[in-house]
């Protein structure tokens, strides 16, 4: 087939292409951890995310000197945002305080009960350029964080807000419907 342009008009991005920046993160944060009014400052300075890959590893079997592949089981990549900090520091100590349930910083006890520790929701939307309602939802199921990052301090970066990055591992994403549309999953 000859290359045609409007052909790809109209079969390719019909809609002018998701853009990455059209986005929001929402977390309930576990029992034991202090919302302070986290939950919606999340809202609006979680300023970088991604959805995660899933991967679906194969398991070789061996017969005759040949090897078959068969679908293993599926494995979630480690989920990442990145946060621009306020002065007065509320998310990050918001994660800081639910790292410390998980593991305390002086007496090396986990403070939680049992899986206490893991929040029961976190979504990534994503939104069309027109605004409104969102377009695509991820829901992250059994989410707690494994790291949070370093925050650089520098008499030269005068003119940035200073970020700092959480790492969460969390048992498995899931596609959720949006406005009536099922999860393609």
């Amino acid at each position: 087939m000859p290359f045609n342009i409007n052909t790809f008009k109209t079969n390719g991005l019909q809609f002018g292409g998701a853009r990455p920046s059209l986005f929001e993160v929402i977390m309930t944060v576990p029992d034991g951890v202090s919302d302070l009014g986290v939950t919606d400052k999340l809202r609006f300075t979680c300023r970088a995310s991604s959805i995660p890959a899933a991967t679906i590893a194969p398991v070789e079997v061996p017969y005759f000197g040949r090897k078959i592949k068969l679908a293993g089981d599926r494995t979630f990549a480690d989920w990442s945002v990145t946060v621009m900090n306020d002065e007065d520091f509320i998310v990050r100590k918001m994660f800081e305080q639910w790292s410390n349930i998980i593991n305390n910083y002086e007496e090396n006890l986990k403070t939680a009960i049992s899986n206490e520790y893991k929040t029961r929701d976190a979504q990534v939307f994503q939104y069309a350029k027109n605004g409104g309602a969102p377009i695509s939802a991820y829901n992250f199921i059994g989410l707690f964080p494994l790291e949070i990052s370093a925050m650089d301090l520098d008499w030269d970066a005068t003119n940035t807000i200073q970020t700092f990055n959480v790492t969460f591992a969390y048992d498995y994403w899931q596609s959720a419907s949006i406005d009536g549309y099922p999860a393609i999953l």
